[in-house]
């Protein structure tokens, strides 16, 4: 197990204070699960001791339920150096703890008004408390980067104090991210003088960009524990990013860890939904367009042999490779988006749908595979049939009562008129087309994001273009709709949605 390394995910602790992330305890238990069985981390910590009554109900419920299933030992809460934690931890059901100490002398001098041996007595004394109970307990040396930089004496002789005790790993935080890979490779290699090395766990955080080459260096020198959160959530600039340390451990590392790669997309997107913290669209390994090539020679030399990949496969992570529509478009995008709509071209007619293509990228306009068959139309003289039609909608708002979208939709020379309320003009729009869908027996797709982009400047004017991600089937698709009116933006988005899953 020498190359084995313990991921443990601390997004429902620590990524939980990013700024304006907040979970209720019904997303903590699903996000949980999440981890502990399709991700599959080794352990993951959900809480913070004694922050609400609430808190604790959420936490007795990840417990019962990891206790029917056996991962129990794997859910940890961070506790402080007091019985009073303690107990709680104990009457949330939990088996570890991680009990939060002071890692730097300013920190334990200036923050508790202590001596560094009042403190190290006190641990010791709460380790020994907790052991008592049944629970098992890890120690977060808080802020260790900076006692490495300025005490290190107080941190070295802490780390002994505690090997006399029955402490079962020691947790090194770089608590406000400021070490770099040099740094982390040389407090590693003091601190293994004086404590078990495969007993220990590195935290980063990432406010200089470092926080998964630091874990990278920290592994290079024998740390077999290193801490994550999902999508780099976290105070200020965050953690390191759980995919990103899974594909570099994977990869670059020459060691290996449990967590399956195939689920950390869905766990991204998971976490992007319920936190409200949209991931930016490079974000390595779960970003939108990580896996996608702009460039016509991209596409060219992926075509003639696979010339742009890396191993970072988007297979590797349940994705498929992906070619953008725009200025930067040549023959191969045109000809790789066309195999993947089963549409064929005569050389001519690809030219003339790729300049097309280029001119409406010129004038910054989206292009999506979606939208090909109606460029292809639209060049060639052809007509395209629209076999759905949404032939008109009328949505009405009130501070009074709920909104109510009246619609109506031709499919199969059939018109079908539908009304139904909702919590917003669009909501109730999908409603009504809900019910109309059913009527006609079509499975509308899973809404998965929904994002209006307006220009900047104010306009009350202004054109609205509304991008939907839409999932069938396993199979993840965008819309783009645009127009003055926002609702109606998305209403002609839709549309599109229609016509794709019909065709």
């Amino acid at each position: 197990m020498a190359d084995y390394v313990q991921i443990m995910d601390t997004t429902l602790r620590d990524g939980e204070q990013t700024r304006g992330v907040s979970f209720t305890g019904e997303e903590k238990l699903a996000i949980a699960k999440l981890l502990l069985k399709e991700v599959k981390v080794d352990r993951v910590e959900v809480a913070s001791a004694r922050v609400s009554e609430g808190e604790l109900e959420t936490v007795k419920s990840i417990t019962t339920w990891a206790k029917e299933d056996g991962v129990l030992e794997r859910v940890e809460v961070l506790a402080f150096v007091n019985r009073e934690s303690i107990d709680w931890a104990n009457d949330a059901g939990c088996k570890s703890i991680n009990l939060l100490a002071k890692g730097s002398l300013k920190h334990c001098t200036t923050q508790l008004r202590k001596t560094p041996q009042q403190h190290f007595a006190d641990a010791v004394e709460m380790i020994e408390y907790a052991r008592s109970l049944g629970i098992k307990c890890n120690l977060y040396m808080e802020d260790w980067s900076n006692g490495m930089k300025d005490s290190p004496d107080y941190v070295f002789e802490f780390a002994r104090a505690l090997q006399g005790s029955e402490v079962d790993r020691l947790l090194l935080p770089d608590t406000l991210g400021i070490l770099d890979p040099l740094q982390v490779q040389g407090y590693i290699r003091k601190m293994a003088r004086v404590f078990p090395i495969e007993r220990m766990d590195f935290h980063a955080h990432n406010d200089y960009g470092l926080a998964t080459a630091n874990s990278l260096m920290a592994l290079s020198e024998g740390i077999r524990g290193v801490h994550c959160t999902i999508n780099g959530l976290g105070e200020r600039t965050g953690n390191a990013a759980l995919a990103e340390v899974v594909a570099s451990i994977n990869d670059k590392a020459g060691l290996r860890c449990g967590v399956d790669e195939n689920a950390l997309v869905k766990a991204g997107r998971m976490v992007e939904r319920i936190s409200g913290k949209a991931l930016p669209t490079n974000k390595p390994i779960v970003g939108d367009d990580v896996f996608t090539q702009t460039a016509g020679i991209h596409a060219d030399g992926d075509a003639k042999g696979n010339l742009y990949a890396n191993p970072l496969t988007p297979e590797r992570f349940g994705r498929k490779r992906e070619y953008a529509l725009g200025k930067l478009s040549g023959r191969a995008s045109i000809e790789q988006n066309l195999k993947d709509l089963k549409i064929e071209l005569t050389a001519e007619q690809k030219k003339a749908v790729l300049a097309r293509v280029v001119g409406l990228g010129d004038k910054k306009e989206i292009v999506t595979a979606e939208d090909l068959p109606f460029i292809i139309a639209d060049v060639l003289n052809t007509q395209i049939e629209r076999k759905i039609k949404i032939l008109d909608v009328q949505i009405s708002s009130s501070l009074k009562g709920k909104p109510r979208a009246s619609l109506v939709l031709e499919f199969s020379g059939k018109q079908i008129s539908k009304s139904a309320e909702g919590n917003g003009g669009y909501d109730a729009f999908m409603n009504a087309l809900s019910q109309a869908a059913k009527d006609s027996g079509i499975e509308l797709p899973k809404l998965l994001d929904y994002e209006v982009r307006i220009p900047p400047g104010g306009n009350t004017d202004a054109i609205v273009e509304t991008t939907i991600t839409w999932s069938i089937d396993g199979k993840e698709f965008r819309t783009i709709g645009i127009d003055s009116d926002q609702i109606i933006a998305a209403i002609k988005s839709t549309e599109k949605m229609l016509n794709h899953i019909i065709r």
